[in-house]
């Protein structure tokens, strides 16, 4: 019977990869088959990464970029095409997030997330999608929404972080509209609460305790890996006729 999970061959591209789900992410993918192209700012915390999953056996390559140096994008593609040779898979995963509510918010502030979470997202995509329809052969790219793709959460302020994950929702959507006539599949992942880089201040809070009892039926933050199983469906043969979805993993959040 035909592995659909099967990723040999493959090559995903993965931003945000120096850390948190980005590393968990590349092994995912890894573990699947897939050739590794990480990309995020700090240089030293990709070759870490590139040195620990290389020990596994894994064949990865890292690039340093700063994704909302738009400039930066097209040069940085072309360094993973030609080192790999193909670009298979996109992971768009890179992004920040500000609890600032929005009545005090900087501009700058403001700005910035857009920027990072929206904006590069886009960028990226546009030139991936471009390598995708010349190499003929199709493409998966994977969006990282979030449950504030569709909600909101009246105790924290998240009006700047929600609007670049609604944004992720229709982008998506959008794109695989698009794109269905070059075998890109477009999808995203919408994750409640994990722990990781981003979220260490505010996951182990008893203000956030509260929260979770309120809002997540299960009660509690993802872990490490539970992520794995969508990101390997959407990535793989397994999705082949899935496009456009935002599939939410979130312990029951977005149910109540």
């Amino acid at each position: 019977m035909k592995n659909y999970f099967d990723l040999t061959g493959k090559v995903a591209l993965i931003t945000g990869g120096s850390s948190g789900l980005g590393v968990q992410f590349a092994k995912a993918l890894a573990s699947q088959g897939a050739k590794i192209a990480l990309v995020a700012r700090r240089l030293d915390r990709l070759e870490k990464v590139q040195k620990d999953l290389e020990a596994e056996g894994y064949d990865v390559f890292v690039q340093k970029c700063d994704l909302t140096e738009f400039d930066s994008i097209k040069g940085m593609v072309k360094n993973v095409k030609e080192h790999f040779g193909s670009i298979d898979i996109l992971v768009n995963n890179a992004g920040v997030a500000y609890g600032t509510p929005a009545l005090d918010m900087p501009d700058e502030e403001w700005l910035n997330i857009m920027n990072v979470n929206l904006n590069s997202v886009y960028f990226l995509s546009r030139e991936i999608g471009n390598v995708m329809k010349e190499q003929g052969k199709g493409g998966r790219i994977i969006n990282l929404g979030s449950i504030h793709s569709t909600v909101a959460m009246a105790p924290f302020s998240v009006a700047s972080y929600a609007t670049t994950k609604g944004g992720i929702l229709m982008l998506t959507k959008s794109l695989a509209a698009e794109w269905a006539k070059y075998n890109i599949t477009v999808n995203a992942i919408g994750p409640s609460y994990f722990g990781s880089e981003m979220t260490e201040k505010i996951v182990d809070t008893p203000e956030f305790k509260q929260i979770l009892k309120a809002y997540c039926p299960m009660g509690r933050v993802g872990n490490p890996g539970e992520l794995d199983g969508a990101l390997i469906y959407f990535a793989s043969d397994a999705s082949s006729f899935t496009t456009g979805q935002l599939l939410q993993i979130d312990g029951g959040w977005t149910t109540i």
